[in-house]
């Protein structure tokens, strides 16, 4: 029954005299201009009126001490600006607001969990389903009052609420007994309350062995509190993967003096995503035949760009090279001879370096293999300057020269020029060609002689002759020696050659068809083929369409 007067003695809808926000008055402004688009046109003058009559209402009505009501008033414009929807702001707004309280009592937790730092998609989920008034969560007050006079900041709360919400069911005295149990094994408050507020996994269960582990063997290295402290960021931190860091270090020959210089000197080999991305580059290295001690040879020569660049830079200038189509032998030399290169280069993609530069890839990947230095060329924000194609061009057109010359193709060099027009392709990608024909089964000279016969069989690619001389002998059951004879069948489409051959043999079987060579079949231009044999027989046209339909060759 005391209690009950006691809050009584308090209660009032709100006070003549409107509260004057003062603790976080400095920042009013600042906060309602970062959350405008919470207020949409509503004026800036209009939301602070709002924002005092809100105090005004949990100070003065609901009795929650002035502090944590000053900061839920000015620190939840989400739920403010959702206020503002049911009130009429064309009239005296902190009436109005104040009006609307009276009659709508509010969900306390709202504005409270918005006012420790939390979103609402955040803090949504995490409302009680049974209560609405702060003062009906005595522990949840209890264990936040813990946190605020241990010097955690208040929009730091929300994080340890969403992150370790049991730490606010504790019963009295145990957060504080846990708090001081750090303090006891020779950490600073100031220092526990700027981990807890990274890790808050930290309260929950007995003191974590692997964070004190972690800062016992940074101590030992001579680095203090203070270092510590000023490298730590608001992300969360795993200790036992940095004690996994630490530990491979160790295990790699590293002493507690050079393992001080190496994390004093780069910090961010341990603290850029608790060591993730260092476990990352060296599991990356590891594929290309890194020995542990190799590897940490290479972490004292980092420049001072976070490891996670460092990790992304070397992974793109890997996809780079595999793009180019550059061996994977070679691709291996690069990464184990020049990882601190490919570390640093933020590269171009691969296709925008090869259309600038106007070279193939072929030729990047030697520019590469002769000086990877040049890849620092093609960071980007640089200029690329086009490379002269002129020397490439006449060395390949050299060696195309001198295979025609070889295969007999030309005799004399002044109609060189005529046929280095008619065959396409470099001096490498002919010779290949030859070599597949020849591979078939047939002597070089039979294979030379069909190339002066038609010298455009060497314009396809390896993969289409292949393709033609499978289906002339398993799928047609020609011999080999065919070509020989008809040189220009792999000039025609696999789809020609089958619909002419088919219709052929139909006719044959019809009896209308006469003794024909297979050139004379493939060769002839469809309409001298249809009006000379296909029209013989009356059912001839009608077999053709089927016959073309099946092939889709139109």
């Amino acid at each position: 029954m005391a209690s009950i007067l006691c809050i009584a003695k308090n209660y009032r809808f709100y006070g003549r005299k409107r509260i004057v926000l003062t603790e976080n008055s400095d920042n009013l402004d600042k906060n309602l201009l970062d959350n405008s688009h919470c207020f949409g046109n509503i004026s800036r003058a209009t939301r602070k009126r709002a924002q005092a009559a809100l105090l005004e209402y949990l100070h003065l009505t609901r009795s929650i001490p002035f502090t944590d009501a000053e900061n839920m008033s000015v620190n939840s414009p989400h739920f403010l600006g959702k206020l503002l929807q049911k009130v009429d702001i064309e009239t005296d707004i902190g009436e109005s607001v104040a009006r609307f309280l009276r009659y709508h009592p509010i969900n306390e937790f709202e504005p409270f969990f918005e006012s420790l730092g939390l979103k609402p998609y955040e803090y949504i989920p995490l409302l009680p389903r049974d209560m609405m008034f702060l003062s009906d969560d005595e522990l949840l007050l209890d264990n936040y009052y813990v946190l605020c006079n241990y010097g955690i900041p208040r929009n730091k709360i929300g994080r340890i609420y969403k992150e370790a919400t049991e730490i606010f069911r504790y019963d009295y005295g145990v957060l504080a007994f846990k708090l001081q149990a750090y303090e006891q094994l020779g950490i600073s408050q100031s220092f526990t309350g700027r981990v807890v507020a990274c890790s808050p996994y930290l309260l929950i269960g007995d003191v974590n062995v692997e964070f004190m582990k972690v800062l016992n063997m940074l101590r030992k290295g001579r680095l203090e509190f203070s270092w510590i402290e000023e490298h730590l960021s608001e992300n969360s931190y795993n200790w036992s993967r940095m004690l996994s860091i630490l530990n491979l270090f160790r295990c790699s020959g590293y002493s507690e003096e050079q393992l001080h210089s190496l994390i004093s000197r780069h910090p961010m080999i341990l603290f850029e995503g608790s060591g993730d991305k260092t476990l990352c580059l060296i599991v990356f290295l590891f594929k290309f035949g890194y020995s542990m001690n190799q590897i940490c040879s290479i972490f004292p020569q980092f420049s001072n760009m976070q490891v996670g660049e460092f990790v992304s830079n070397l992974r793109k200038c890997f996809l780079f090279l595999t793009e180019i189509q550059m061996e994977e032998n070679e691709i291996g030399k690069i990464v184990r001879s020049y990882p601190l290169l490919l570390g640093s280069c933020t590269l171009k993609r691969a296709n925008t370096v090869v259309v600038t530069l106007n070279v193939g890839k072929r030729r990047l990947c030697k520019i590469i293999q002769d000086n990877p230095q040049e890849m620092k060329k093609w960071v980007i924000g640089s200029k690329i300057e086009r490379l002269s194609n002129i020397g490439e061009q006449l060395k390949s057109k050299m060696l195309k020269a001198k295979f025609l010359l070889d295969v007999g193709l030309v005799d004399n060099p002044s109609k060189l020029e005529n046929a280095l027009k008619v065959v396409r392709g470099r001096g490498t990608e002919l010779q290949e060609r030859f070599d597949c024909i020849m591979r078939a089964g047939l002597d070089r000279k039979d294979v030379c002689r069909m190339v002066k016969v038609s010298p455009q069989i060497l314009n396809q690619k390896k993969e289409v002759l292949e393709e033609k001389i499978d289906f002339l002998v398993n799928g047609l059951g020609y011999p080999i020696s065919e070509m020989i004879r008809f040189p220009e069948y792999l000039n025609y489409t696999t789809q020609r050659v089958k619909l002419r051959l088919e219709m052929y043999k139909w006719l044959k079987a019809q009896g209308t068809g006469p003794l024909l060579s297979m050139s004379t079949v493939i060769a002839c231009t469809e309409d001298y083929f249809v009006r000379q044999h296909v029209e013989r027989h009356p059912q001839g046209l009608k077999v053709w369409q089927k016959l073309k339909e099946k092939n889709s060759l139109y």
